[in-house]
């Protein structure tokens, strides 16, 4: 499995309506795209910043999926994420693969 990771940290002044919006629209749509197979939404908890954080891990099953994802899809949505809430979060991306133990 591969994990698609994205942390945001987000100006607490708009955190209720962020965290609602992602809940039932932002992440909806990022897995209406097909490519991932699960999602699970975290708060980061004992972090010193400013705004709050949060990481949404997005499930694979290939590395091609998710390469086929951000050359497809993820520019639109980011770009959309960017507009609504410019100056009030910064993102970052990271994508890991699952080892056995």
């Amino acid at each position: 499995m591969i994990l698609y990771n994205i942390t945001y940290n987000i100006d607490k002044d708009i955190e209720t309506e962020w965290t609602n919006w992602m809940k039932t629209d932002y992440i909806p749509r990022l897995m209406n795209t097909g490519y991932f197979s699960s999602v699970r939404f975290f708060r980061l908890l004992n972090v010193e910043d400013e705004g709050s954080t949060f990481s949404i891990q997005l499930m694979a099953n290939t590395l091609e999926l998710i390469q086929e994802f951000l050359d497809k899809s993820a520019h639109k949505l980011a770009e959309e994420h960017i507009l609504r809430y410019k100056n009030k979060h910064v993102a970052f991306q990271t994508v890991l693969q699952e080892l056995d133990l």
